[in-house]
């Protein structure tokens, strides 16, 4: 299996369309995998992989924050809008982006010689301006833990990927 990289965006979807906005931070990762996997399968994979499992127990400690397997489920077989503090914000059937408050989570499979390339990406709104013509700033704490969240991402796509193979 290949290794996790970071992407570019790719022209067209969700995630490039959030990274026109101004002070929001995206950033994109990818693998590829020698089959093909849809995107209802790779959704499933994500938020049910031993990794994800464990954010799932730090959700469960805030309101709406309990998931279960079955809403992974109805949220990968469309029958679902939401899931735990997750709502769609836009679906196609290769690309899903999940908002929650300031962060957007994105998953896509683009399909490609038999084969399927994998693609976790994230999106954080910045603060308003603290004053009018201010620049939207995304604050002291998403800052902190950047480079956390960049490992972390890297992490959660190799392990479904590892899942998927």
């Amino acid at each position: 299996m290949e290794k996790v990289v970071e992407m570019p965006l790719p022209v067209g979807t969700f995630i490039a369309e959030q990274a026109e906005l101004p002070g929001f931070y995206t950033d994109c990762y990818g693998i590829k995998l020698d089959h093909a996997i849809t995107l209802p399968e790779f959704m499933a994979a994500f938020y049910t992989t031993l990794l994800f499992r464990l954010e799932r127990l730090m959700l469960a400690l805030i309101p709406k924050g309990r998931m279960i397997d079955a809403d992974v489920t109805a949220l990968a077989s469309g029958e679902s809008d939401t899931m735990a503090i997750w709502q769609i914000e836009s679906r196609r059937d290769c690309e899903i982006l999940l908002s929650a408050g300031r962060t957007r989570s994105w998953l896509m499979v683009d399909a490609h010689n038999g084969g399927t390339q994998l693609f976790f990406g994230s999106v954080v709104v910045p603060e308003p301006p603290k004053r009018e013509g201010g620049t939207p700033l995304l604050g002291p704490v998403f800052d902190s833990l950047l480079s956390a969240h960049r490992i972390y991402s890297r992490m959660l796509l190799g392990s479904a990927a590892q899942r998927l193979s």
